[in-house]
This record gives C-alpha cells, structure tokens and sequence, in this order.
C-alpha cells in the first residue's frame, strides 16, 4: 500500500522536472547555434583574405554555410532542439519501457493472475519498473482490497479496479507524450524558417542581376549561398521532427495498447474469479 501512493508522487515530481527542462534546453541551444555561426562557421580563415564579408575560400563548406546570412543560426539552433528532444524523449520511453520485453512481462501477469497468485504478479511489476507496470501494480493493489471488501456488489468492485487503472494511466501518459509537441512543432516551423531565407536569398540574387551594367557577382553568388543553405537547413530540421515525432508516438500507442490489454485482462480475471 505505501509504494502504491509513492508512486503518483513520484510521477508527479518527473513531470515537474521535466516541465522546466525545456526553458533551459531551448535558450541554451539557440546561444550555441549563435556561437557556432560566429566563431566557428564566421572564422576568417574559412574565407578569401580573411575576411567574411568576401568570397569563401574554394570548397569550403564552413564559410559557405556562413554566408546563408542571420536565419541560418535560428535554423541551425532549431535543427540543434530537435536533436536535444530526441535524445531526451528516449532516454525517458526507454525508461518508461522498463526492463525486460514488455510482451513478456504481460504474459507472465496473465499467467500469474490465472493462477490467483496476486503477490508474485505485484513482485514482476515492481521488477519491471516501467510505465505498464506502475499502471498494472496500481490496479493490481486495488484488485486486492476489492477481494477483502465486503458488501459490495461484483459489479462496483470491476468498475473500481478499472477506475484506479484509468487514474494511474492518466498520471503516466503526460510523462510519455512530454515534448512531443515541441518536435510536433519545429516539424511545420523549420520549413517555413528555411523557406524565409530562401526568399531572402532569392531576394538578393535578383538585386545582383538588377544591378546596371555588369551583374555583381558575389551578390549573386551570395544570394543564392544564403537561398539554399537555408532550405537544406530547414528541411533537414523538418525531416529530423516529424521521423522521430512519427517514432515516439508509435511507442507510446504501443505502451498505451499493452496498459490497456493489461486492464482488460486484470478485470476479466477478477469477475472470473468472483462469478455469481
């Protein structure tokens, strides 16, 4: 009973850490994209005579890049967020995941259940450790009180234990969907951002030709840098996003289906076991 009301209070205090670590992770990726376009990207030596405002040096991808213009380092910080949310949305699934195949870990509960043995399924819960297991142990602590209870009905007692499973689900699914709005997100933005320094670049280009006389050619040259530079950038950050947005959200409707078939079945054994 104690590790059964630990666990929400542990569950809350994750999202609560969790619920800070994009304020931080965010800003800290934008000023590390800014500095690498600067002094790493922005370096002299990446350029004709040392100097970035001229050509860059044949072949060099660093200066080239640099010259995409000032959108490349908000592309470049997104496309750095995209990848500090991807590491950490799995390294939290795979937590949330626990140990063991959770397949497993489901037929064994059946097989427990089947025998009546409510002790050893609690103990492969708090073995396995993962998100279906903190949703199973809650039904199963519940399962048990409902066989001391007394003077209820077969029926209310079913409807209990499925009311606590529905709650300890409803604590763990937030943990496991956590920041995938923000991949959601830079999946639509990161396109949109490449294609506003790609018409800006498109913009300088055809200001090079306009030119009266002989067309400036390293404003041509620029321009055209700085269109595809940000389209490559914006639909890599785009690409990246919605991959592994597609990826996460099949974990979780998978985790999601194996709670649920391990609700169903901690009910059915119950009414079973308990048949008029």
């Amino acid at each position: 009973m104690t590790a059964a009301k630990n666990t929400p209070a542990k569950t809350q205090g994750s999202q609560n850490k969790g619920s800070i670590f994009p304020y931080i992770a965010i800003p800290l990726c934008f000023v590390l994209s800014l500095l690498i376009y600067l002094y790493v990207f922005g370096d002299p030596s990446h350029f004709a005579d040392g100097d970035p405002t001229k050509d860059p040096v044949e072949g060099d991808y660093f200066g080239i890049i640099y010259k995409g213009g000032w959108v490349v380092p908000i592309l470049l910080g997104m496309f750095f967020v995209v990848l500090v949310f991807i590491i950490e949305r799995m390294i939290t699934l795979n937590k949330a995941a626990g140990k063991g195949k959770v397949d497993e870990f489901v037929r064994g509960l059946k097989s427990s259940l089947d025998k009546g043995d409510l002790n050893a399924a609690i103990a492969a819960c708090d073995k396995q450790k993962g998100s279906v297991a903190n949703v199973v142990r809650a039904g199963l602590v519940k399962y048990g009180e409902m066989e001391q209870v007394s003077g209820m009905e077969k029926d209310e007692k079913i409807v209990a234990i499925q009311k606590e499973v529905e709650e300890a689900t409803t604590l763990e699914l937030p943990m496991l969907e956590k920041n995938l709005n923000i991949l959601a997100t830079l999946a639509s933005l990161g396109t949109l951002v490449g294609l506003i320094g790609t018409v800006l670049g498109m913009i300088r280009a055809f200001a090079a030709l306009a030119t009266a006389g002989a067309p400036d050619s390293t404003a041509l040259a620029t321009g055209i840098s700085e269109a595809l530079i940000n389209t490559a950038l914006g639909i890599s950050t785009s690409a990246f996003a919605i991959l592994f947005y597609n990826f996460f959200t099949s974990r979780i409707d998978s985790m999601t289906y194996r709670i649920d078939e391990a609700g169903y079945s901690l009910t059915q054994t119950f009414a079973s076991r308990h048949s008029d």
